[in-house]
């Protein structure tokens, strides 16, 4: 599975010990969001939901400063 540097911006930014807690984090912060960053919650959300627990595990995550 691929991210693109703005969703991996944003997995490092409420990165936890595994996927469904990062992906909580993401969803409990979705309501301070604006409409852009909440649309990008959701499609980087759509694609942890849909990667196994290894995978996530297995992925290394980079914060980029663009």
């Amino acid at each position: 599975m691929y991210f693109t540097v703005e969703e991996e911006n944003l997995i490092c930014l409420y990165h936890k010990s595994d996927r469904r807690r990062t992906a909580a984090a993401v969803r409990a912060a979705m309501p301070d969001m604006d409409e852009e960053m909440r649309a990008l919650a959701r499609q980087t959300l759509d694609k942890l939901d849909a990667m196994s627990d290894a995978d996530f595990a297995a992925q290394r995550f980079h914060f980029t400063d663009e």
